[in-house]
């Protein structure tokens, strides 16, 4: 019928404008203003079913990931185990309905990127048989007014007629970067993201549980905080899921399970690798073994050595190794600073540095890499100092050397200063228990330079102590650009004996 309407539409058109053009009305503003029109119509509508339409690309992108389960995610037991227990209200239905328990409307995956939230959602589509929809926040953001709240309604929509399509009582919708559209409403002139909000309040509470097809929605985000409290509320998103930074033991878990496709040379160690990835995401960690891979490629080797795994860690944390060339005086004065970081560490934490290097990597002329002894989420007030004691350590050997600091202070100063503050809101300065709004400024700034002071004396102490670890390392370092943690050790030892 539509096709008809379209046809005889097509036909009356140009005859009324040859009749009006008969009468001697000019029809060309009417051309122009029509074509403009239609133009306009077929772009919204165009762009208002990109992501959200149930044909083309995005059909398939949505389709059902059967292939992927929770076994198949490393380094996230917690996070399973609290997922799984929530999906189970969604599968167990009528157990539940004895209970008089409601089934979740929404979960919200929260954690820092990298971590997993994606795959956890497509796993929950898969323990759950439930068709999957899938969006990104970002998806929703138009410059029309009312495109974004349109859209929430098609997915709406869609998730409902594929689930009675495919025949199955669930269906997950899962909204990526949900702060994007989520934010907190202040009043403002956002009235676009406001009302794309307000459709997505308003479905989530149009979600009855005990309606087949249920919906499940959920959604990820590493902002939390930046959210609506509208959608935070129980009936909403009830359960929070955090998805954390893996621990050593999940670091392991996760590279077992992207090594399995890959050749290993014998000895080859991942717990080395898992101690030496502490903070690492598990998307990081897939990118090591991917760039350890591309340098036994690069190197024509038929497996993946320990000497690889080492350098695509450094890659991941640092980036590739450049070819930049420096003059010999720049290159001795990274060296004096590299080694000052590797003396302070060596002091105060023995047995941590793992390596000193002079070779450009990335935007780093020289870096020291360390072997974090353990997983820390504690730190105590000599812990904090002893770590800026470390960042100073670079400025503190070029003072003693050249009688000034650099430029390549800086990335140093900035996590020295970091750590100040976290100090501070930690109450362990001399201020004691703060809060910043009610401290000024000044006060501020004269408890950050008296502790930044005092350590930089303590640090220029400590290195005066070691000059001789200075001279023995600096040849080596110059000449081979790179000093092993156990060959800098050996250098050490051998001066600190020499001094006593």
């Amino acid at each position: 019928m539509s096709k008809m309407y379209k046809e005889i539409g097509i036909g009356f058109i140009p005859v009324l404008l040859i009749f009006l053009a008969f009468l001697g009305i000019n029809v060309i503003p009417i051309l122009f203003v029509s074509v403009f029109g239609v133009s306009l119509f077929y772009m919204i509508k165009g762009r208002g079913g990109v992501g959200i339409s149930a044909g083309g690309e995005r059909k398939s992108k949505n389709r059902t990931p059967s292939f992927l389960t929770f076994d198949e995610i490393g380094g996230q037991d917690r996070a399973k185990k609290e997922l799984t227990e929530a999906l189970d209200f969604l599968i167990k239905h009528e157990e539940i309905k004895k209970l008089g328990i409601r089934p979740l409307k929404g979960i919200l995956l929260t954690g820092p990127p990298g971590t997993g939230k994606t795959l956890m959602a497509k796993a929950a589509a898969h323990y759950t048989n439930s068709v999957y929809l899938a969006a990104s926040g970002s998806e929703f953001v138009e410059m029309y007014v009312g495109v974004g709240a349109s859209r929430v309604r098609d997915l709406f929509k869609e998730a409902r007629t594929r689930a009675v399509k495919e025949g199955k009582d669930n269906a997950i919708i899962f909204i990526d970067e949900i702060d994007v559209i989520g934010g907190k409403r202040d009043g403002g002139q956002q009235r676009e993201y406001d009302q794309t909000l307000n459709q997505l309040l308003t479905e989530m509470d149009g979600i009855h549980t005990n309606d087949a097809p249920r919906i499940l929605i959920m959604a990820a985000t590493n902002r939390k905080e930046m959210l609506d409290s509208a959608l935070l509320r129980p009936g909403r998103f009830d359960r929070h899921i955090e998805v954390d930074l893996p621990d050593k033991k999940g670091r392991l878990s996760i590279l077992d399970i992207h090594v399995k496709n890959k050749p290993l040379s014998e000895g080859v160690s991942l717990d080395v690798i898992a101690d030496q990835t502490f903070g690492f995401s598990g998307a990081q960690l897939e990118g090591v073994l991917n760039e350890a891979a591309i340098y036994a490629m690069r190197e024509d080797k038929v497996a993946i050595e320990q000497h690889h795994l080492a350098s695509a860690i450094d890659k991941v944390m640092m980036g590739e190794r450049t070819d930049k060339e420096t003059a010999q005086e720049e290159k001795e004065r990274v060296a004096y600073h590299e080694l000052g970081h590797a003396i302070i560490a060596e002091i105060v934490r023995p047995g941590s540095v793992s390596q000193v290097t002079v070779s450009p990597r990335g935007k780093a002329l020289g870096y020291v890499r360390h072997n974090p002894p353990k997983d820390h989420y504690l730190y105590t007030k000599d812990y904090i100092e002893q770590q800026i004691m470390i960042s100073l350590g670079g400025a503190a050997a070029e003072e003693m050397f050249y009688g000034g600091r650099s430029t390549g202070s800086r990335n140093d100063f900035e996590q020295a200063l970091s750590m100040v503050r976290n100090m501070m809101d930690s109450g362990l300065t001399s201020l004691g228990i703060i809060d910043r709004e009610m401290v000024t400024k000044d006060q501020l700034m004269k408890e950050n330079t008296v502790i930044l002071d005092a350590l930089m004396i303590r640090t220029k102490e400590l290195l005066e102590q070691q000059r001789g670890v200075f001279e023995h390392s600096l040849a080596i370092l110059m000449k081979e650009e790179v000093l092993s943690g156990d060959t800098f050790r050996k250098l050490f030892d051998a001066s600190f004996s020499q001094t006593a």
